[in-house]
């Protein structure tokens, strides 16, 4: 199966040496030894993983991520050296914010609404780990777990958006473990700083702690050397500003981190913003920002940081330019590493795939594959359940599914899409006992409000470009798709009979690579129904190539 991705790649886009590794397996990197230099090239992962919030815990980082509406919601990632990283689960198993069952796909959608920016934290004095995060600009939700794979429950929900949050557990220094928790949060031209209650679930005090006219976001807390510091962005003045105190309710004083005139590690993006400063079991400093690298989504990049002899953060830039590529010391081992690309053959639901919006659990099983029964009956693929979707390893990949057509039923449709505010996809069509090929062009999601940050529904299910036979009872369908920011900017849909020999079906997506929806694309499988419910489809496979290697 590993050599048969290599052979379908049709812009030979696999790198010499480079093996495209199994999902099952996980492993494509041999663990270094100590003191040796690790050169990476930035992005460090070349994948939708936005508003990062990073920890370190002892010898191992995890980073937390914004999923919008995509059930799991925020992914944890979790390294030894904060260059190769591996999901490991999510803090919000379900998304059960409200009761409008919007997440649910029931009368309404969520699109962008759910997991913006939020925060993780271990806390040591009750060996917990925290998530908070404000939802739908309403209030904060809190969950818990004893391990970052879980299971994490809903700790506590707080009348209040902590937008944007940064948590960050004080440890008393007069020992005994105790602690105090604090979050940082706000947009607009407010910082504020909550203080939590002994259980971390409940707000007993707030305060605003400093004031800026040009607009900031993206807070994230930290102490150092006596000094409480939050980073926090200026999105209208395009720069990134620290302030800081002796006290976590200030006064603060502030400078800026960098500004927008700092070049990007990824052609086509402006400067990275957001992000989070840590430091390494030795010493040393790094921030992990992101860049704006729509179609593909916001992509991880990485600095060293050092620090004024008066006590502040600098990022090392390079002429002026965040850093294409890194060296440092790895640790002593990095141990297994996941592959982001290979071959999934659906044992199960693995932690790298997540729904759009909550799942219907009764139309999906693993059976010799990944079983989708038709969950929906619609002619939006927008308003269809059980779209299940993985991020895109850019900067050009492919993504192919094998999927057993045999139980499909009179006005089915099944097949992959690339999936954004503007999609298109490849699928099998059925009409009474007649199947047929067709390619879906120009679906489109749009927002109510200017300027595109509220309430997207759909403006256009688009339309079938063209369509094909399908003779047998199995078939593959593919996407390639350039989502670098300098790239073509297409996505092409092809089909194959013998998983070899692949033709080209309809046109190009040309596609969206503006910021407003906020998610970059990605794959999504679906089966939804346009008559009635009762067929389903099995999906033998998904293969996932990309020019980056694993």
């Amino acid at each position: 199966m590993i050599s048969r991705v290599s052979k379908m790649h049709p812009l030979r886009l696999c790198l010499g040496a480079l093996a495209v590794m199994s999902f099952v397996s996980g492993i494509s990197v041999q663990p270094s030894s100590v003191g040796a230099r690790a050169v990476t090239s930035n992005p460090v992962l070349y994948e939708d993983f936005a508003d990062n919030d990073i920890t370190r815990v002892n010898d191992t980082y995890y980073f937390s991520a914004s999923t919008m509406h995509f059930s799991p919601g925020a992914p944890i990632l979790q390294s030894k050296d904060l260059v190769n990283w591996k999901v490991i689960g999510h803090s919000v198993p379900r998304l059960d914010f409200f009761d409008d069952n919007a997440y649910d796909l029931v009368n309404s959608t969520a699109y962008i609404r759910g997991i913006w920016a939020s925060t993780l934290r271990y806390r040591p004095s009750n060996k917990k780990w925290y998530w908070i995060g404000c939802v739908d600009w309403v209030r904060s939700f809190i969950y818990t777990a004893d391990s970052p794979t879980g299971e994490w429950t809903q700790a506590g929900v707080i009348n209040n958006c902590y937008y944007d949050c940064g948590l960050f557990i004080d440890q008393n220094s007069n020992g005994g473990g105790g602690d105090t928790l604090y979050v940082a949060y706000g947009g607009g031209n407010n910082l504020s700083v909550a203080q939590l209650d002994a259980a971390g679930t409940a707000e007993v005090s707030n305060k605003v702690v400093w004031s800026y006219d040009k607009g900031r976001e993206g807070n994230r807390m930290y102490k150092k050397d006596g000094f409480y510091y939050v980073i926090t962005d200026s999105p209208d003045e395009g720069s990134q500003l620290i302030v800081r105190s002796t006290d976590p309710f200030g006064p603060y004083e502030n400078r800026t981190f960098w500004s927008n005139s700092i070049g990007s590690p990824i052609a086509g993006t402006g400067a990275p913003i957001q992000g989070s400063l840590v430091d390494t079991p030795d010493g040393h400093w790094y921030f992990m920002s992101f860049a704006w690298a729509f179609p593909e989504g916001r992509s991880p990049v990485l600095a060293p940081v050092t620090w004024t002899q008066d006590g502040w953060p600098q990022v090392t830039f390079n002429n002026n330019n965040w850093p294409t590529a890194l060296s440092f010391p790895l640790p002593a081992s990095t141990g297994p590493l996941q592959s982001w690309t290979g071959v999934d053959n659906f044992k199960s639901i693995g932690v790298e795939w997540e729904w759009n919006h909550n799942p219907d659990n009764s139309a999906w099983s693993i059976n010799n594959g990944l079983v989708l029964k038709t969950a929906s009956v619609t002619d939006d693929l927008y308003a269809a359940k059980n779209t299940l979707c993985h991020r895109i390893l850019g900067p050009k990949a492919n993504g192919t599914i094998l999927v057993d057509i045999s139980r499909m039923t009179d006005g089915d449709r099944a097949g992959i899409s690339m999936f954004r505010d503007l999609s298109g996809y490849i699928a099998v069509k059925q009409d009474g006992s007649t199947r047929t090929l067709v390619m879906r062009n120009n679906i489109n999601l749009s927002a109510s409000t200017p300027g595109g940050t509220c309430c997207w529904s759909t403006s256009n299910k688009g339309n079938d470009v063209t369509t094909a036979s399908v003779t047998g009872n199995q078939i593959w369908l593919r996407i390639t798709a350039d989502v670098a920011p300098t790239g073509s900017n297409q996505a092409i849909f092809s089909y194959s009979t013998d998983g070899t020999r692949f033709t080209v079906l309809g046109n190009a997506l040309v596609l969206d690579n503006s910021w407003q929806f906020f998610m970059g694309y990605r794959f999504g499988i679906f089966n939804f129904a346009t008559k009635a419910l009762g067929g389903s489809v099995t999906v033998k496979s998904f293969a996932h190539v990309s020019a980056r290697g694993s």
